[in-house]
């Protein structure tokens, strides 16, 4: 099993930063891609970055150019750096990790609340 446990969110103004972690412990040897998602009320769950092992990312279009997914193997914890935040980028973000072979994201932590005032 793998256990995810995100921290760093919080409150900031429209135009401001953050940067969120996830620490990954138990079977992280059977961790490919590791993902954040995020889900706003009223909205569904949504894809806005991920990064396999080799360090293949991608982005959802709405965050590209402002977020960046980073990922530190030795130390198990991929980040999230969220730049020129938004009123629109308000919402709990999970991280999620996918084993290899699947394209499933099986293991998901907690979540941590963003909100951008604007």
């Amino acid at each position: 099993q793998v256990r995810l446990v995100e921290s760093g969110g919080g409150l900031v103004q429209a135009g401001g930063s953050l940067r969120l972690s996830c620490a990954a412990s138990g079977s992280i040897f059977s961790i490919n891609t590791m993902g954040w998602h995020r889900q706003a009320p009223g909205k569904q769950r949504e894809l806005v970055a991920a990064i396999t092992s080799r360090g293949t990312t991608n982005y959802a279009d709405s965050v590209k150019g402002r977020f960046t997914i980073s990922r530190d193997n030795a130390m198990n914890t991929v980040y999230l750096q969220m730049n020129s935040l938004k009123p629109e980028d308000t919402a709990v973000y999970y991280c999620a990790a996918a084993q290899w072979g699947s394209n499933i994201y099986g293991s998901w932590g907690q979540g941590t609340q963003v909100t951008v005032s604007s």
